[in-house]
């Protein structure tokens, strides 16, 4: 494999990867670090393709990228779609909400507006909450910003979406976190199920980024404030 390339959203999402400056031949953040490692496992170039959240997978699948990596948790609906390497992340799942909302578990959502990315484990858990009222984004070049906008104007109530996206936010004199739920969403690179000489070819390099600690150290560098997850080490995926 002489070039990597890897479908993404070009959006502002820290610590997990930061707006490029150059529309994506640039890229910094816990993703795109990971990412350049693997690449370098296999000796290839790395390359990114900027598109929407929604084009992602059918990108991989016409095969005008070799894999989504692109904060995919490993749910049902999207393996059914393509295939996943080991996971690089896991990660809990955080509810945001406006400064002063005194909503502390999901019970406090009744008949309240929720954002999530329409079919991802974040909706799947919003839909949990009783009597809310789930609000789906996506077709969108920056579907975080989207959300993050709609909870600053009052448009949702609330947004969900995995802690290491939400938890800095709360710091933001404008939002607090309501609770935190420890869901363990595993996140992986997907691949077209038609490629399985690539699905490998990740994995395996994934595997080795794992086994000699530069997964760690990334993780420790872009999240010191979330524990590195042991079963990073197992593989496991879900």
């Amino acid at each position: 494999m002489r070039t990597l390339t890897l479908a993404c959203i070009d959006s502002q999402a820290p610590p997990l990867f930061n707006l490029s400056p150059d529309g994506g031949r640039t890229r910094t953040g816990y993703e795109p670090e990971v990412a350049q490692l693997v690449a370098d496992q296999l000796g290839a170039e790395l390359r990114w393709v900027m598109t929407s959240w929604d084009n992602m997978i059918p990108m991989v699948q016409r095969h005008q990228a070799d894999a989504v990596w692109c904060g995919q948790g490993i749910i049902p609906s999207r393996q059914e779609q393509v295939n996943f390497t080991r996971p690089y992340a896991i990660f809990d799942e955080s509810v945001l909400v406006r400064a002063g909302d005194p909503a502390r578990g999901p019970e406090d959502f009744s008949g309240r507006r929720v954002a999530a990315i329409a079919g991802s484990a974040n909706m799947r858990l919003a839909q949990t909450f009783p009597g809310a009222i789930p609000v789906p984004f996506t077709a969108s070049d920056d579907v975080f910003g989207d959300m993050i906008a709609a909870v600053r104007d009052g448009n949702v109530d609330a947004m969900v979406d995995d802690d290491v996206v939400t938890v800095p936010l709360g710091d933001d004199p404008d939002f607090a976190i309501a609770f935190t739920a420890p869901t363990q969403n595993a996140w992986g690179v997907g691949v077209a199920k038609d490629r399985l000489e690539v699905l490998n070819a990740l994995d395996g390099a994934l595997s080795s980024v794992i086994n000699s600690g530069g997964l760690a150290q990334s993780w420790a560098r872009w999240m010191p404030q979330l524990p590195f997850p042991a079963d990073l080490h197992t593989g496991r995926r879900s």
